[in-house]
Order: structure tokens, then C-alpha cells, then sequence
């Protein structure tokens, strides 16, 4: 069982991510840490050097490269979706979550962090807005369940997917 968790920067996949391995005894991954560990560079860095598309690129290979194993839950960057190659390996190889969050969330979440490459230097409002106009039904499309998580813990989160696991498989 594969359980892959989607959703735009700030929605929470790593931290609902990490509860939902832990309490279903399944390996934990993180697309972003993957790729930096696999380059020995920052997301930042990838961006500034090699552009968005350098890095889109990056992140399929580590995409597929994640789908090949079992039992894992994987937490993917915020753009993964824009790629039909990944939204088709996602569907394909588990049951894909989306972390569906209210900007106003989004943007106190992420107001404080320097290492989202996608917000540096721009007005955070304005690119979180463009980003969900553009990314929102590819995010719908390609999920097995929506869990809103306006006024939710990660905790809450978490046992709200595992709880749908357990009931849907």
C-alpha cells in the first residue's frame, strides 16, 4: 500500500505525512528532502541555478524512482501536478491524498519561510492565489480523497486519512 499526499506549499504533507507513516508502520518520504539528497544541494539552490524547469525535471526522476518501492507514504512538493507523467504515476501507484487548505492558511504557514524558491522575492498573496487558480483541479483530478484541513491539526489530518485507509484500503 502506497499512500501518496498532494496538496500546495503550506497545506501540511510533510507533517500529516510523518503522523499517518508512523501510525500505519509504513516508511516515510519526502520528495523535496529526496532530491536535495540525492543533489547534496538546497530546493533553493536547484531553483536559482537551474531554473523551475531543472527542477521539475529532478522531481520527476525522484518521483519515479519513489513510486518503484512498497508501503511507503510520500509527500510531494506542491507542483507535482503539473506534470501529466507524474499525476499519472501517482494515480497508478497508490491512493493520492489532497490537502485541500484556504489560502489565508497557506499564507500564514509559509509567511515566515525562506526556503520556498516559488515565493522569494514576490508578493506571497498574489503567487499562492496564481498558484491555486492554476494548480486546484489538478490537484482535484488526481485524487482518491480531498481532505480539508481549514481548522484541522495535523493530527487531525493524519487520522482523518488513516482512518479512510482502513475503511477503503
Amino acid at each position: 500500500m502506497n499512500i501518496f499526499i498532494v496538496g500546495p506549499m503550506g497545506s501540511g504533507k510533510t507533517t500529516v505525512g510523518k503522523i499517518v507513516a508512523d501510525e500505519l508502520f509504513l516508511d516515510f518520504h519526502d520528495t523535496d528532502a529526496k532530491i536535495e539528497q540525492n543533489t547534496g544541494v538546497t530546493i533553493d539552490w536547484i531553483f536559482d541555478i537551474e531554473g523551475e524547469e531543472g527542477f521539475r525535471k529532478r522531481e520527476t526522476a525522484t518521483l519515479k524512482e519513489m513510486v518503484s518501492l512498497n508501503s511507503i507514504v510520500l509527500a510531494t512538493g506542491g507542483g507535482i501536478i503539473i506534470e501529466e507523467e507524474n499525476r499519472e504515476l501517482l494515480a497508478s501507484r497508490g491512493t493520492v491524498f489532497y490537502l485541500h487548505t484556504p489560502l489565508n492558511v497557506q499564507v500564514e504557514r509559509t509567511a515566515k519561510d525562506k526556503d520556498r524558491p516559488l515565493l522569494k522575492d514576490k508578493d506571497p498573496n498574489k503567487v499562492l492565489t496564481e498558484l491555486q487558480n492554476s494548480r486546484q483541479s489538478l490537484y482535484e483530478d488526481v485524487s482518491d480523497h480531498i481532505i480539508d484541513t481549514e481548522n484541522k491539526s495535523g493530527s487531525d489530518v493524519a487520522n482523518e486519512i488513516i482512518k479512510l485507509v482502513k475503511n477503503y484500503g
